[in-house]
Parts: structure tokens; sequence; C-alpha cells
């Protein structure tokens, strides 16, 4: 017996509105899932954000690994729209790898107002990202400064030893981090 044609187009209909259902629910879950598979991999110079207690394992297993170093070159930026001037206090770093090391910005706000930012960060070359470790950063949480207000910033960070047995970066020898600062617009 043959269904009836009015049951068939239900049910078509009905699946074709839980596909659509399907992929509204991904198209937002796609934000959250990508940065989180970048946080995880270090994909597209997304760094790791690492313990002290990581940092003292890499530390003890750099010791043993002969003190190879490597050159941090560090970058900043500043949103058009944000009045701030941001900028590292040292252009380049040359670290051992895997020994903790500490680098400070400068931001000023150039307005006659609190101004509140947050930065956005990566490394290149890309394939470090898993490598390049985070303890303290600026970039963690948002920043408010007061109307021409100059602050120090600083990053604690080491890179991973395990840099040297991945065959696509062992043989990096700098790696850039670069910072942008963004205007946070308040809601309301």
């Amino acid at each position: 017996m043959a269904t009836k044609p009015a049951s068939r187009n239900y049910r078509t209909g009905l699946v074709m509105v839980l596909v659509a259902l399907a992929m509204l629910g991904l198209g937002f879950a796609a934000v959250p899932l990508y940065r989180l598979f970048c946080q995880v991999t270090g994909y597209a110079g997304t760094t790791q954000r690492a313990t002290e207690a990581q940092a003292i394992d890499a530390s003890q297993f750099a010791k043993s690994a002969g003190g190879q170093t490597i050159s941090i070159r560090f970058d900043s930026q500043v949103d058009r729209d944000l009045p701030w001037t941001f900028k590292p206090l040292q252009t380049t770093h040359t670290i051992a790898i895997g020994e903790r090391d500490m680098a400070l910005f400068l931001a000023v706000n150039n307005s006659d107002r609190p101004v509140t930012g947050a930065a956005t960060f990566n490394v290149v070359p890309e394939q470090t990202g898993a490598y390049f470790n985070k303890i303290q950063c600026f970039c963690f949480t948002q920043q408010t400064l007061q109307p021409h207000q100059a602050v120090r910033m600083p990053v604690i960070y080491y890179v991973d030893p395990k840099i040297l047995q991945d065959p696509d970066a062992k043989d990096v020898q700098q790696i850039t981090l670069s910072y942008t600062f963004h205007e946070v617009k308040k809601q309301g």
C-alpha cells in the first residue's frame, strides 16, 4: 500500500525544518567551536595559556635540551577608532627555549575620557602558536585607561621546548607576537 502524498509531503517538510534548525544551530556554534579549536591546536597563530607549574616543567625540560635560543619580536597596533598609543618597550628579545621571559608594552590614553580596550593577538609563523605559552598577559582581560593615563602592560611567556621536536617548527629562528587593541564600546 502506497503512502499518501500529503503524509509524504508532511514528513519531507518536517525533515527540512529540522535540517534548517540544525544548520542554524551550527552557524551559531561555529565561532566558539573555531575559537576552541584554535586555542587547543595553536591554529592560525593562536597562542596557548599556561600556568606557573607548566612553565616550571618546561624550564626543567629545557635545561636538558641544550639551551637553544629563539628570537621573539613584538608588534603592536591600535584600531583607528581607539585613541591610544600602544607599543612594546623593547622590539625583540632573545630567549632560551623553555625559559620564562617578560615583555613590557606601554599604553597611553590620548583622549580626555576613560577608554576601555581589549587586545587581540596572534603569532607568526602560525605553526609556532601551539608552542608559544603566556602565563600572564594584559590580553586576558579588558584594560581601562583614564584620560591621558600611561601604563606599562606585562606579558610573561615562554616557548615550549616541544617546538624542537616539531619538524615544521624546529628550525624557526624568530617568532613574532602581534597585538592589536580595539575599543570596547559600552552597551546600554
